[in-house]
């Protein structure tokens, strides 16, 4: 398999312009440098400088040729080429979809152009996409890429015989439909206690948020039932939690709605890690710094329906909605 071809860089072009002055031949050059000749000759002739008033100056500069390789590369990017495409991938990344979703659901959708989830990223992160700040629109927001940090975990006792560890199999595995994972979503502490529950359904990753006006486990488990019990017995199997103390009144749950409790183990939040990566999600809209005190039911509903209307990658680029309406109806045709 031949060797890719990698551009010239600044040191090699350094090393040109150099012997250039000291009247070395193209094909020396090239010997010299481990190059064909025909990419010396290329690269003399697309990158020399030509002054139409100053004749004597004319000729070839490092600095000069690197800044013109870099505008002609750069013009010949694909979300620079096709404006169309542009404004396409600007408008969803605007609407809080990743790199990732936005390329996937382009070859859903069939469309005549289509783009790389890391060619976005190029975009993003290049002159053209910081002069309209793109990265704000990013999951993390960051001005530069890199790596992501890891919350602190929390460590609660729970009682062995609802360990995660006892779950079923086909739970973990994500083959079984009705599957829950729950958390709370915490804001800063002057502004009190009331916070959100998030809960996410493993396989489609269907996203339902609710507001609590405190930690209480009993109010808590309420907006869970109430959530959850209109839903038919195969949607609502098993919820699985950490061992946060605003989920101790699972008997109350499983009492109310009949369905199973699995608790993560001691400082492991990880092992719900769909309603983890979901409150990221969440974070885009609703960051530690807003009052949760003014959010309206019809606030929260919107970012449920952004969060299900957005294709994922782990779901082939559907929707979270689509597959959750899906098995709500593989259900229905099930029963006698």
């Amino acid at each position: 398999m031949p060797a890719p071809y990698l551009h010239l860089n600044y040191e090699e072009r350094r090393k040109i312009a150099r012997w250039r002055e000291a009247k070395v031949p193209a094909t020396e050059i090239a010997a010299k440098l481990g190059r064909h000749r025909s990419t010396i000759f290329r690269e003399l002739r697309r990158n020399h400088f030509h002054d139409a008033e100053l004749r004597n100056i004319s000729g070839y500069y490092a600095a000069n040729a690197q800044a013109m390789s870099e505008a002609r590369r750069s013009n010949l990017r694909k979300l620079v080429r096709h404006p169309s495409l542009r404004a396409a991938v600007v408008d969803r990344l605007q609407a809080g979809w990743t790199p990732e979703q936005i390329s996937g659901r382009l070859k859903v959708e069939r469309a005549t152009a289509s783009v790389s989830h890391e060619t976005i990223y190029q975009y993003v992160y290049s002159k053209d996409g910081h002069y309209i700040d793109l990265w704000r629109h990013l999951p993390d927001h960051r001005r530069k890429r890199r790596g992501r940090g890891r919350r602190k975990p929390q460590h609660p006792r729970f009682a062995d015989e609802i360990s995660i560890r006892n779950r079923p199999a086909e739970v973990a595995a994500r083959t079984v439909f009705g599957s829950w994972e729950c958390d709370l979503i915490q804001f800063r502490k002057e502004f009190g206690g009331t916070n959100l529950t998030s809960l996410v359904e493993r396989v489609s990753r269907f996203t339902v948020l609710m507001k609590n006006a405190d930690r209480r486990s009993r109010p808590v488990m309420d907006g869970l039932i109430g959530s959850l019990s209109p839903l038919p017995a195969h949607a609502r199997q098993s919820i699985t939690f950490d061992r946060g103390l605003e989920f101790l009144a699972w008997p109350y749950l499983q009492a109310g709605l009949g369905v199973a409790t699995w608790f993560c183990d001691p400082q492991a939040p990880w092992q719900k890690g769909t309603v983890e990566n979901t409150n990221g999600r969440v974070r885009r809209w609703l960051p530690r710094e807003v009052d949760p005190k003014t959010l309206t039911t019809r606030q929260i509903n919107a970012i449920c329906q952004q969060l299900n209307a957005t294709p994922r990658k782990c779901l082939g680029y559907r929707t979270p909605a689509e597959v959750f309406r899906d098995k709500l109806m593989e259900g229905d045709t099930a029963l006698p």
